[in-house]
């Protein structure tokens, strides 16, 4: 890496750099005078990040803590028992990733080339951007193993992972389910299992369990004596879990350096643990989301300048909005709080929603998030395979001028006229993208969810509305066995749409309830 010269090191105004990450908020319409306005909330603010790392209830809704800090840096938990349970499942998942991908431990059938990760939401979206970034073909010939993932309750979706697998034999599988009780993941486990058991696979020897000690998962795995169990715990919430097992495992096996990863997390940490506002990038974001985001009226919409990043906008959908989106704050007023996230990828994006955001409605503000370093280090290592792919990084397109210049050129001019239309905007730039520098990003962003949620006074740690669509989709099932029980025992028998209505006794809500049911009853065979 070319060292610039000194003349070229200081940072401009409203820039802030930690780590070789340089954040950068001269186009958001960021002045001095909201640092001071938010003076009284960010002192708030710290005092509430102090106590949430010192072991207080903070997710009071559930009467929790909140702790995954702690899982990058155990020696900050607030009792030893807690920082000894940290270490251990670290070690626990690097000697069996290590003796999985060695083959000492493998199937019957051999060893294994791959996995399955049956969850949903925080249960696979952080070990889905993981493997989107870092694994690639040329790691399975080293020996890791190639991920699948099966994150809905869709038979055809679940069908369709199935069958792109070539040796189901050689195939593990992870499922992770805090809860244990989690119905998307239940619903593929026990389908996953049957196609297991129809083949004549031994389903248990093949699958380990990620979950709550003493959860229902958690005795089913050991009662069916399944390969093996990781624990998560209750302070740590599904969509800040990627820095547990729920992560750390599936990154192992892919061949993550978690280490490094925990590493980036844990010296990112460290500045958004600052009580200076002004030096503490968390801080600065929140800040800025709070100063532009008119209490929740704007979109954020992420635009990474990295194919390897497309999936980091849904990651932080879940993470931002299942946060804070929240209906009432700490004193029970009614706030109806929030930020909705959406995204693509750069350039990608100058061809499908740069048009609106320019020159349609003003009402959001960007992200954008490009990466010096050109080359991951999975892309090095399919160079050495490959020299002739050099030529992806060094054909000139254009006199003086490579495809990654281009991509800066994009970034840069998308900003450029986003602002020239006074449309507000922040740039992340890393120096690589590398296990450090994606763990640390992921911890900007956590910290920065948790300051914003204090200075609007919202519980950013549990999730009442997920409960209640949880509760609904039951009650639907249950409506549906009932319709499917009446038309059983009406058999060939006429009947018209309010007998039915009548026979069940239907309210208003169940009628529409039952139309949408039978119109899916009648086209499935």
């Amino acid at each position: 890496m070319r060292k610039l010269p000194e003349e070229f090191t200081a940072l401009p105004n409203y820039c802030f750099k930690w780590e070789e990450i340089l954040l950068d908020f001269t186009k958001a319409n960021f002045a001095e005078s909201t640092v001071q306005d938010l003076s009284p909330l960010w002192s708030k603010a710290y005092k509430e990040l102090c106590e949430l790392e010192q072991g207080v209830k903070v997710n009071v809704d559930e009467d929790r803590m909140v702790g995954h800090y702690w899982l990058r840096a155990p020696e900050l938990a607030p009792t030893q028992d807690i920082t000894e349970a940290i270490k251990e499942q670290v070690k626990k998942i690097e000697d069996f990733s290590h003796n999985i991908v060695g083959g000492k431990i493998a199937s019957s059938a051999g060893k294994f080339n791959s996995f399955i990760l049956i969850g949903i939401g925080g249960s696979a979206l952080g070990p889905q951007l993981l493997a989107d970034v870092f694994y690639g073909e040329i790691l399975q010939e080293k020996g890791f193993l190639k991920p699948y993932f099966i994150d809905n309750t869709d038979p055809d979706g679940i069908c369709a992972v199935l069958s792109s697998i070539e040796d189901l034999e050689k195939c593990l599988v992870i499922v992770i389910s805090k809860s244990g009780g989690t119905r998307e993941t239940l619903n593929g486990l026990q389908i996953v299992s049957e196609v297991f058991k129809e083949k004549g696979i031994n389903f248990p020897e093949r699958a380990v369990a990620v979950t709550l000690k003493d959860s229902k998962l958690y005795k089913k795995a050991k009662e069916e004596k399944w390969l093996n169990t990781f624990l998560i715990w209750d302070w740590v919430g599904g969509r800040t879990s990627i820095s547990s097992a729920v992560g750390l495992l599936p990154a192992a096996l892919m061949g993550c350096n978690i280490n490094q990863f925990l590493k980036g997390m844990r010296d990112t940490d460290c500045y958004t643990r600052k009580d200076k506002l002004l030096e503490n990038p968390s801080a600065l974001l929140a800040s800025v989301w709070y100063s532009l985001g008119l209490k929740g009226r704007r979109c954020m919409v992420i635009l990474p300048y990295k194919d390897k990043l497309v999936l980091f906008s849904k990651y932080l959908q879940q993470l931002v909005m299942e946060s804070l989106g929240k209906e009432f704050n700490l004193k029970g007023e009614k706030v109806e709080e929030g930020i909705v996230v959406f995204g693509n990828k750069g350039s990608t994006d100058q061809h499908a929603y740069v048009q609106q955001l320019r020159d349609g409605l003003n009402n959001f503000f960007a992200v954008f998030i490009e990466v010096l370093e050109e080359k991951t280090p999975l892309s090095s290592a399919v160079l050495e395979k490959d020299k002739a792919l050099n030529l992806s990084f060094t054909t000139f397109v254009k006199e003086g001028a490579r495809a990654s210049d281009y991509l800066q050129g994009f970034l840069l001019g998308t900003q450029k006229a986003l602002f020239e239309k006074g449309r507000p905007s922040v740039a992340l730039s890393l120096p690589q993208l590398n296990e450090y520098y994606l763990g640390s990003l992921i911890a900007l962003f956590e910290r920065a969810v948790g300051i914003y949620a204090s200075f609007t006074n919202i519980n950013a740690y549990h999730q009442p509305g997920v409960e209640a669509g949880k509760k609904a989709a039951e009650e639907a099932v249950e409506l549906k066995s009932k319709i499917t029980s009446y038309l059983r025992e009406k058999g060939e028998e006429k009947f018209s749409w309010d007998e039915m209505v009548h026979s069940l006794n239907l309210n208003e809500t169940e009628r529409w309830l039952a139309f949408r049911i039978l119109r899916r009853i009648f086209y499935t065979k």
